[in-house]
């Protein structure tokens, strides 16, 4: 029997003449994917827990064009399927020199599935407006679509997916009954969300990367020392995060690699080449969660990954699955990547954007909350460590300002790139040897259900705009009654009172300050981010009731 194409294509990097296309298919096949002039690649599927995959390195594409592109099973065509009433999926590539090139990127996190995925009644699904939207006018295809966490949720399924796990699971086992745990149960989830005709036509035309948050393993993966301590004493938590970690590298981590990285990831290669990668991915997923420490600075694998598009940078950060969780020495980031992403910091680019699941800067009244509660979950009183660490897991204080020293040194780097001059660890050269600063600096983040806008101030000497870009959720919801509290943790009074919260427990003042320029906004939304020359513009769209998407947010910057 021909194999049928499950799931895909899915358009992933698109570098020069090459391009990245992913599928799951119903069994073994050969995929040949054709995007016509003699542009092409096949790849042979490879197989894991029963399911097959194959990432199609496409080459010899023409710069600065559309391409079209069929894709074949064992010479059947299987996409575009016959009838589709979507337009061609394409992969457009950029000119042979595009320095002066708009880049535009597209982004967002939280998308609960599209069908209904909860039993509560959500929003329009922002990444289905956007698709029909780009159905009628094709010719504003961004660049790049970041997902920036939740991509699928592990720990909040559909009435479909628990059915599916009360018929498959044998009596008296020990799992969550309503979240998934093994590597075939999460292929239900991404079955379900990538499925959805609208986005698998957009994840088909529009290149995409992708990082996770915590709800792809669980809600508060790894906020700290004690969580995952008991978490590990679980009897279904070493299946759970080898399957989550196994599916994520398959699904969303693979098609983040270049052409090049792919051929020098000795695991993909190990995986390609195996008749069956099983036992491969299901070490390799025990292997990544081994416990950290601050001795601890070389990690099983690398998550967080780079890429530039003309002259900006894209940085995506590993917010969740690297993070030190010894007390005293707690970080977003271990010591070996922290030094590889101060090496991306630096370069050749006019633009530089962080992504990063987890919003860097908070409202400051819950900013200031965070660095007290980790001061005081810290303390060396059993009882207040404990009270801290109640607080921490009931208001899921865990962004960037409850790990103080990776915040502290997140603004440093910004405002040393920002500031320039001799010796600065600046970009591109200028007049006389002195190194220029980027034209901006841009924080892509979500996770929080609600979108906002918010500059920072580094002082006169600064002269490159420091912008945090929250957008959040793509298809989820705040419940009503945090929404206030949302609204007023940005008010100065309520941050002052936080502020002396943190000052009793001895924590420092930020060296720096923000302010909210947008929002917040609480619906369904994405966000596109377009640089030009030295120009940035962000605007946030949210979804209104018949689907479409408005604007809600915009703002420009510049040195």
């Amino acid at each position: 029997m021909t194999a049928q194409l499950l799931i895909g294509p899915v358009l992933r990097r698109v570098v020069g003449d090459r391009a990245t296309v992913w599928v799951e298919t119903s069994g073994p096949a050969r995929v040949r994917v054709e995007a016509g002039d003699g542009a092409g690649g096949t790849a042979t599927t490879f197989c894991a827990f029963g399911h097959h995959y194959a990432l199609i390195v496409v080459s010899g594409l023409a710069p600065d064009s559309a391409h079209a592109y069929r894709v074949y099973l064992d010479d059947h065509q299987v996409w575009p399927a016959a009838g589709s009433p979507y337009p061609p999926s394409v992969i457009r590539t950029r000119a042979a020199d595009d320095s002066a090139q708009p880049v535009s990127l597209l982004f967002g996190s939280c998308r609960q599935g599209t069908p209904q995925a909860v039993s509560r009644r959500l929003p329009p699904d922002a990444l289905d407006a956007y698709a029909r939207r780009l159905m009628a006018d094709p010719g504003h295809r961004p660049d790049l679509l970041v997902l920036l966490g939740d991509q699928v949720y592990a720990d909040e399924t559909s009435h479909k997916v628990r059915r599916f796990l009360r018929r498959h699971r044998p009596a008296g086992h020990e799992q969550p009954a309503d979240q998934v745990v093994t590597f075939e149960e999460y292929t239900k989830l991404y079955l379900e969300s990538w499925r959805d005709p609208e986005v698998r036509w957009l994840f088909s035309t529009v290149p995409s990367v992708m990082i996770f948050d915590d709800h792809e393993m669980i809600d508060d993966w790894n906020t700290s020392a004690s969580w995952r301590a008991e978490m590990s004493r679980q009897p279904w938590w070493r299946e759970r995060i080898s399957g989550g970690l196994g599916s994520y590298w398959i699904y969303q981590h693979l098609g983040n690699l270049s052409p090049d990285e792919l051929a020098a990831d000795p695991l993909f290669q190990k995986v390609s080449a195996a008749e069956d990668a099983t036992d491969l991915l299901r070490e390799f997923g025990r292997q990544v969660d081994e416990p950290d420490s601050a001795e601890n600075t070389d990690r099983p694998y690398q998550w967080s990954f780079a890429l530039d598009v003309g002259r900006t940078r894209l940085v995506v950060l590993d917010n969740r699955c690297n993070r030190v969780l010894t007390p005293g020495s707690r970080a977003m980031l271990p010591a070996a990547e922290w030094g590889w992403f101060l090496d991306q910091a630096h370069g050749e680019y006019d633009h530089l954007v962080v992504g990063s699941s987890l919003p860097w800067l908070m409202p400051p009244a819950i900013h200031h909350l965070e660095a007290w509660n980790e001061r005081v979950a810290e303390s060396h009183r059993p009882r207040w460590a404990a009270f801290g660490e109640k607080v921490r897991r009931a208001f899921d204080l865990e962004h960037w300002a409850a790990f103080g020293k990776s915040f502290t040194a997140l603004g440093e780097l910004f405002r040393r790139l920002g500031e320039g001059g001799l010796g600065a660890p600046g970009h591109r050269v200028g007049a006389g040897g002195a190194y220029a600063a980027p034209a901006s600096i841009s924080v892509l983040s979500g996770d929080v259900h609600h979108s906002y806008v918010a500059r920072a101030d580094f002082g006169p000497a600064m002269a490159t705009p420091v912008m945090q870009l929250t957008c959040s959720p793509i298809h989820n919801e705040v419940p009503l009654p945090l929404r206030p509290l949302m609204r007023v943790s940005w008010l100065p009074p309520v941050a002052r009172i936080a502020r002396g919260l943190a000052k009793s427990a001895g924590v420092v003042k930020p060296a720096i300050r923000w302010k909210r320029t947008s929002g917040p906004y609480f619906g369904n939304a994405l966000g596109t981010l377009t640089l030009d020359g030295h120009a940035a513009a962000a605007v946030i769209e949210g979804t209104n009731g018949d689907g479409h998407l408005y604007e809600v947010a915009a703002t420009t910057y510049r040195p």
